[in-house]
């Protein structure tokens, strides 16, 4: 492994332009013409293309032949790409299985072997991985956290360990672990599951997880807190925000203000919609990629349309309860050094991100923790799952967990689990779609404040919706519907996916724990 990381590090050092480029930077204008006009059905094939030639001699070859009569697009690009191969398109469901035969097949369909020489877009890794459903041909950040609890119960630790190495790889290499493995994914990141990773791995190898990857915990902070020393109160830069008592807190961002290569004409057509100047959308639309939650009306203003969104001026309360136990990850490493001044460093960071999030995001009157819109100085009205993650790091008191347990039960609870927010947008983060990752952070938070009862009704809930859809569809959704579970959920910017790995990790991990194995 060491050899196969120096020989990558190596050929970057030797080659510091390789692979680093989107293929919208490879490719002016060519690349605008092929998502605009349709050539494929999803703007993701063309970004994911891998090129016959090289990049220049395309090219010349586009300028040489674009402007002739009979040139066709279509034909151009079946000439000089190949189209990236799906891994699991031929895989079939067996329904007569159980789930967690079902499940122990699909990590085989879901893994992906990693490349040594990259033509196209996808980033160079050491090692092989899982990606979370058919569709994908590269791992995602904060997916990969959920995958990983299904692949320790199916007692794969050596995969765990690879895939943390990894991102480790990818923090030392870039500085940050992107929103997924593909150079248009460099401008961003995604949730920080990293130091909850470490946390998976160290209940099979211990604390001595912490100590080995101590380096990369410090780069993921160094990220996130880009530029915070330098701010004024009332300001931001890049995913730090000083609010105007001196406290720093996250928001998510986005170094691109252009359209997502990746959805490249959905950006362009919902742009025209929009009232804002096109570059500030575009970020705003970016980073609530780099949230997860794309999209979801925690991103819009009242009118609760995408052409409103705000992302960069929220200051979200699940971003920063990461950030929380990232702090107290970085302080438990250097506390097994005996490092005593390093450790209570971070603890200081932590206690202050701590109190800064029950004084900005708890709302007494609601009973829920909320984002924060620091540029209106005021709470987001809007009542989302992320209200959840204080339970889950143990940030709420008790009588702020009783209350959140309330309304989870009266306002979130429905036939088929915890609904993500009651507002219907059409977004695929509103009503009346679930998701798996925010189910198990809202059952192990309750459990932490001892409201058992209600995470086992969750936990019921969830699990029979997984295997009623399962016996339907031979597929574990990437979402469900849980207003009408009879219905398929709906929304996003892509089908309805084979896999799917946080669903699997997720339902695979609460049998387990409430079902025995």
């Amino acid at each position: 492994m060491k050899k196969l990381i120096l020989f990558l590090s190596l050929f970057f050092l030797l080659n510091p332009g390789f692979a680093q480029l989107s293929p919208r930077q490879q490719y002016p204008g060519l690349f605008e013409a092929v998502q605009l006009s349709g050539v494929y059905a999803d703007n993701k094939t063309f970004a994911d293309a891998i090129p016959k030639e090289n990049p220049a001699a395309i090219m010349q070859d586009y300028r040489a032949q674009k402007a002739k009569p009979n040139f066709s697009l279509k034909a151009f690009v079946a000439a000089h790409f190949t189209e990236p191969a799906s891994g699991s398109s031929n895989f079939k469901s067996d329904i007569n299985a159980s789930i967690r035969e079902h499940i122990n097949t699909l990590w085989q369909v879901l893994y992906r072997r990693h490349d040594t020489v990259s033509k196209s877009s996808l980033l160079l890794l050491p090692h092989d991985f899982i990606v979370p459903g058919g569709r994908f041909r590269e791992t995602y950040y904060w997916d990969t956290y959920f995958t990983m609890l299904g692949l320790q119960e199916s007692h794969k630790t050596q995969l765990i360990r690879n895939m943390i190495d990894n991102f480790a790889y990818l923090l030392n290499r870039y500085g940050h672990i992107p929103n997924g493995t593909r150079t248009y994914y460099l401008s961003r990141s995604q949730p920080p599951f990293f130091s909850m990773m470490l946390d998976i791995l160290a209940k099979d190898e211990g604390d001595q997880v912490y100590t080995r990857y101590q380096p990369a915990l410090l780069k993921e902070y160094a990220y996130f807190m880009q530029g915070a020393n330098r701010l004024s109160a009332g300001k931001a830069y890049k995913s730090a925000v000083k609010l105007p008592d001196g406290t720093v807190l996250n928001r998510y961002w986005d170094d691109s203000d252009q359209p997502r290569e990746e959805s490249y004409k959905e950006d362009v057509e919902s742009g025209k919609l929009t009232k804002q100047d096109l570059s500030i959308y575009y970020r705003n639309i970016r980073a609530a990629a780099a949230s997860g939650w794309d999209f979801s009306s925690r991103w819009f203003d009242a009118s609760q349309k995408l052409s409103s969104i705000q992302t960069t001026a929220i200051i979200p309360v699940d971003l920063n309860c990461l950030l929380y136990h990232l702090e107290n990850t970085i302080a438990r490493s250097y506390s097994l050094q005996g490092n005593k001044i390093r450790q209570n460093f971070y603890l200081l960071k932590a206690a202050q991100r701590k109190k800064a999030i029950l004084k900005f995001c708890w709302n007494e009157q609601a009973g829920w923790f909320l984002d924060y819109n620091f540029q209106k100085k005021k709470q987001s009205p809007v009542e989302t799952l992320a209200g959840v993650f204080p339970l889950e790091f143990q940030i709420a008191t008790q009588n702020q967990a009783v209350l959140v347990a309330k309304k989870l039960k009266n306002t979130f609870l429905k036939s088929g689990g915890l609904v993500t927010t009651n507002n219907r947008t059409g977004q695929q983060w509103d009503a009346p779609n679930a998701w798996a990752p925010l189910q198990y952070i809202a059952i192990n938070g309750l459990t932490k404040y001892h409201q058992n009862d209600l995470a086992k009704l969750i936990v019921e809930r969830w699990i029979e919706t997984n295997i009623r859809v399962f016996k339907a569809t031979g597929k574990l959704m990437e979402k469900y519907n849980v207003l009408d579970t009879q219905l398929k959920a709906g929304g996003g910017e892509y089908p309805l996916q084979d896999g799917f790995g946080w669903t699997n990790g997720v339902l695979l991990n609460l049998m387990n724990r409430y079902q025995g194995k």
